[in-house]
């Protein structure tokens, strides 16, 4: 039998207009009812095609389809951790606590230095893409990097916990083409709570390590 699971919209934990003033609800309705969306249904179409062949009931471009998938699924995954990633006015912002705000201390130098380097990989993505916080599940080291897309985050090896979409239809309706100001207000709704809890999960080996339904807020 031959079958893969299909992907879902996830709602968000949030109204569409609770991250006001930093991102307005226009932006927010587009981004997650048009764009996220258009990466689910281009995952599960993919899958479609791939169980077809594996059937015998259709003859496909194999490294089209899996280019495809590989677009889509990464872009569902990325917005899936995007949304819970941030928080209403309140709720988001500030400075992390606990074990990794230790772990910035220690690998970053503090706060500050972590936050100047994940500002300036964000602003800096080549044409559209993502700037990422994530821990290397070899060593349980925190890294920042760059995607540019979203094709291959996924499958890299690293395990995300802070996202930051510098794709254009996250900012240009409000932001037009000033990246910077978007990613210096961003960090007035980034939810600190989540972000923890996803490096708990990651240091600590739960399997799987790219789970994505954790509560909101976390417990």
């Amino acid at each position: 039998m031959v079958g893969f699971a299909r992907y879902e919209l996830p709602p968000l934990p949030y109204a569409y207009n609770a991250l006001e003033p930093y991102i307005i609800e226009e932006i927010m309705k587009l981004h997650h009812q048009k764009h996220h969306n258009a990466y689910v249904k281009g995952a599960n179409a993919a899958l479609e095609k791939i169980e077809k062949y594996l059937k015998g009931e259709a003859e496909i471009n194999v490294k089209a389809v899996l280019r495809d998938f590989s677009f889509n699924y990464g872009g569902h995954i990325m917005h899936s951790i995007f949304w819970p990633n941030m928080a209403p006015q309140g709720k988001g912002g500030g400075t992390p606590g606990g074990s990794l705000a230790d772990a910035i201390e220690k690998q970053f130098g503090g706060f500050e230095g972590f936050k100047k380097l994940f500002s300036a990989a964000a602003k800096q993505v080549e044409g559209v893409g993502w700037a990422f916080l994530a821990v290397d599940p070899l060593t349980g080291e925190l890294r920042i990097g760059q995607i540019e897309k979203h094709n291959v985050l996924a499958t890299a090896g690293l395990v995300p916990i802070l996202v930051i979409d510098v794709w254009e239809h996250a900012y240009y309706l409000q932001y037009k083409n000033d990246r910077g100001s978007y990613v210096e207000n961003w960090w007035n709704v980034v939810n600190w709570d989540d972000v923890a809890a996803r490096y708990e999960r990651a240091i600590n080996g739960s399997a799987p390590l790219f789970k994505l339904d954790l509560p909101f807020p976390p417990k």
